[in-house]
């Protein structure tokens, strides 16, 4: 299949609960975790222990229904607003927001983060505050102006991003658009968390191949300084795995902030 007939995440979108399954699941099959749990879990751990990024409002824009790399964020943020771009994503999210039958296990990924801060015996803590501390969940389009038109956010201390760029952007020149919808969700001196997959043209979801924007560390790293973000820390994990489930070669970490 070329990458042409890739479908497109946001266009077309794809079963989110399946994703969960063959991705970020703590089934034995699952090949990824490094990768996809792991790192962000670490990474972020440490990022937010060092005490340097914290505030009142974290604006999350990531890819699928996860809600395992917002663990660490909510010690440090009041309000966690998470906007998603297909609906199927949000049904799925706020499935276990609401600690509704059927909704998908994260007891792993909680597990994950309390072994990684130390605190162990606050396992059941961190599920309850990672509820209370999301006060939003609502649908984006970065084909308008404003992405969550006919509302506005108040201005955010921080951005995660998970991968999300990647899969809603056609080519680079796309990137550096739906980039440039960021600085303009964030204070002044704000930070943006970006996760991506380097070199990455799809994943895999049941039958569909879902397109992947290819790109390197170079463009990206290029990327956020054109729209006026300085880089205070980037790293990448190259990955052991192969696959033809997914076809990336890497997995970028990159914390910056706003400039002005």
């Amino acid at each position: 299949m070329e990458s042409s007939t890739h479908k497109l995440y946001h266009v077309d979108g794809f079963d989110s609960r399946e994703f969960l399954e063959i991705y970020l699941s703590d089934k034995p099959e699952v090949v990824f975790a490094e990768e996809t749990l792991k790192f962000p879990i670490e990474n972020l751990t440490k990022t937010f222990t060092a005490g340097l990024i914290r505030g009142e409002i974290l604006i999350d824009l990531s890819i699928a229904p996860m809600i395992h790399h917002l663990y660490a964020a909510c010690e440090f943020f009041k309000h966690i607003i998470v906007l998603k771009a297909t609906d199927r994503c949000i049904l799925e999210l706020k499935r276990w927001l609401n600690t509704r039958t059927g909704a998908f296990h994260w007891g792993h990924a909680t597990q994950l983060h309390v072994d990684a801060e130390g605190k162990r015996e606050q396992l059941q803590d961190k599920e309850e505050k990672m509820r209370s501390a999301v006060q939003h969940v609502m649908k984006c389009d970065f084909e308008k102006e404003n992405i969550i038109e006919p509302l506005d956010l108040p201005p955010a201390d921080c951005i995660i991003s998970v991968c999300l760029l990647d899969v809603i952007s056609k080519d680079h020149d796309d990137f550096r658009r739906c980039l440039g919808k960021f600085p303009r969700l964030l204070k002044p001196r704000g930070h943006l968390i970006l996760f991506g997959t380097l070199n990455a043209t799809y994943f895999t979801v049941g039958k569909d191949k879902i397109h992947i924007l290819r790109y390197d560390e170079d463009f990206v790293r290029n990327a956020l300084v054109g729209e006026g973000f300085v880089i205070d820390c980037c790293k990448v994990k190259e990955t052991k795995v192969v696959s033809d489930v997914w076809d990336y070669k890497g997995i970028i970490f990159i914390v910056a902030h706003k400039e002005k």
